[in-house]
Parts: structure tokens; C-alpha cells; sequence
């Protein structure tokens, strides 16, 4: 029997993975680190994985993220000579999209302004701009970015896109590569970031990129956390550059209670909530792995490690 072991920071996860699991894929052994069978696993089902866990596990053969990203593998890179998978849930992009929509539609219609208002009784009306009006830029053009830069253009959005490479999206202006990026920023009214956290796009929400956008600007962040310098966001906040923020990411989790995000003005914070694959998704994909694992087939969704994705 294959064993599976649970390497989280999240103890309720852990639990819910477990019912999942139990429920999906009984042929699997699955237990936690504290369980003796734990040194027999062959692999690592992880969200943060405590630095060192893995490095006790001398059976392991396989690396699996239980999300799309896989750079929280990085608290433990004891094996990080192990390859590494990750989960792609097709239902992740609706999530995904629902969520940025969201933002868009918040920041569009002056909800943020009238939420503001309604704190204070005032009763103000403001100019409603038809959405061709506002320019929303996407960051990432994998299948989660283009899926919401389509559904932003079907709705009426002005929408660019930047990635890596080439890509074409019906009616969304694409650009791609370093020469087109300030091109790419030039005059937005909302950059959403979904790129995956490579050493080339660490940090680039910064002071340069939001110098780029037009005043009173927003952010949305539902990459990852090291992709924004907060100092940067505080100050183009107080300078009245940017409008706002929509955070989702950050490089602790759970955002510490005496982190200064959780009163910057303009900010607003959502748990990592974007979208996430479902329980029953994860345990039918490491399922699947495991199978080919034993099987010596091809594994799924794995990980580029020179690309970090």
C-alpha cells in the first residue's frame, strides 16, 4: 500500500484532507508526521511544509503541492532533489474568476467610496463610467489569467494581458516579455497580478510598476505575496497614486494580527480565498500520482523546476 503523508502548517486542512482522502482514495495509507508509518511514505502531500520535515522521510520519492502553486514548497527544501507536482482544478478558474470580477466590479461601480460614505451618513451619488472606460490589466496569461481576462473583455472591460511569452485572447490586448511591459502598464486603472513566484517576478509590485498606472489606481494581488513590496503599496497609498488594494496573498499566513496591512487605509485583505482546488479534487489527483508512481508512468501537472511551475 502506497503511504501518503501530510506535511501542512494547517492542522484543520490536515483533517479535511484525511476525510477526503478517506473518502476518494481508500487504497492510499494516508497519515500525519507524528504517525510511525510516516517513515515509510513514499510522498508528501504539502502546504508549507515545516522546514525539515521531509529530510526524516527516507522513503519519499514524490513532492505533491496540494494547490496550483508550488512555491510554499519552499519552507522545507530538504528534498528538493524530488520531483514535484501540483493540482490543477478546472473548477479553479471560476473561483478564480468570481473573485477578480468581484474586485473589479468594487473598484468600477465606487462601492469602496460609498462603503466609505455610509460610515459617515452621507448620501453622494458618483458618475457611473461604462466599463470600456476602465482599463484592467492582467498579469499572467496561464489558464487562470486568460480565463479572466476573457470573462472581463465579455463584459465590457478595457483588458490587457502580459506574459511571459506570446499569447492571443479575443478581444484582449496581449504583450509579452520585458520590452513590453511598461507598454503593457501605461495608463491602467487596475492591475490584477496572477503570475507564478519565480526569481524574475519576486517583488515586482513595486513603486516602478505603480508609477506606470494612471492616478488612483488599484492593485489586486492574488498571486503571491512575495510578488508585492509593501513599503511601495503604503507609500503610493498615501500619496493618493493608488486608490486601493485587494490582497489576497502574503508572505506569512496567516497574516499576523499586528501586521500594519490589516489597517492600511484602502487595503482590504481576503484569507487566501481566491479559489482554491477542492479536498476531493487533491485526493483524486495524488491518487492518480500515486498510481503512476507505482507504475513508473508519467506524472501529472509536474513541476518545471527551471521555470518554478
Amino acid at each position: 500500500m502506497t503511504t501518503v503523508v501530510l506535511l501542512t502548517n494547517d492542522p484543520i486542512l490536515n483533517s479535511e484532507l484525511q476525510v477526503a482522502f478517506a473518502r476518494n482514495a481508500p487504497e492510499l495509507n494516508v497519515v500525519l508526521p507524528d504517525d510511525p508509518a510516516a517513515a515509510e511514505a513514499q510522498i508528501a502531500a504539502c502546504w508549507y511544509p515545516p522546514a525539515g520535515s521531509m529530510a526524516s522521510l527516507p522513503n519519499l520519492q514524490l513532492v505533491h503541492s496540494v494547490a496550483a502553486g508550488v512555491d510554499h514548497l519552499r519552507t522545507d527544501p530538504s528534498r528538493a532533489d524530488l520531483p514535484a507536482c501540483r493540482v490543477v482544478d478546472p473548477d479553479h478558474r471560476r473561483g478564480m474568476t468570481e473573485y477578480v470580477r468581484w474586485a473589479v466590479l468594487h473598484f468600477h461601480r465606487d462601492f469602496d467610496r460609498v462603503a466609505a460614505q455610509q460610515r459617515q451618513s452621507a448620501w453622494q451619488r458618483h458618475p457611473q463610467r461604462p466599463a470600456g472606460q476602465f482599463r484592467v490589466g492582467v498579469m499572467g496569461l496561464g489558464s487562470l489569467g486568460a480565463a479572466i481576462a476573457s470573462d472581463l473583455a465579455g463584459a465590457g472591460y478595457a483588458v490587457s494581458g502580459w506574459a511571459r511569452s506570446p499569447r492571443e485572447i479575443p478581444g484582449v490586448i496581449c504583450h509579452h516579455g520585458d520590452e513590453q511591459f511598461d507598454g503593457f502598464l501605461d495608463g491602467l486603472d487596475m492591475l490584477v497580478n496572477l503570475l507564478p513566484l519565480t526569481d524574475a517576478t519576486r517583488g515586482i509590485l513595486c513603486s516602478k510598476t505603480f508609477a506606470a498606472l494612471a492616478p488612483g489606481a488599484v492593485v489586486v494581488n492574488a498571486g503571491r505575496g512575495q510578488h508585492l513590496v509593501v513599503d511601495d503599496l503604503q507609500q503610493g497609498l498615501a500619496s493618493g497614486h493608488l486608490r486601493g488594494a485587494v490582497l489576497d496573498v502574503f508572505d506569512q499566513e496567516p497574516l499576523p494580527v499586528d501586521d500594519r496591512l490589516w489597517q492600511m487605509p484602502g487595503v482590504i485583505i481576503t484569507p487566501h480565498m481566491a479559489s482554491a482546488a477542492s479536498d476531493d479534487c487533491i485526493a483524486l489527483q495524488v491518487a492518480e500520482n500515486a498510481r503512476r508512481l507505482l507504475n513508473g508512468e508519467p506524472l501529472n501537472n509536474l513541476v518545471d523546476p527551471t521555470l518554478g511551475y
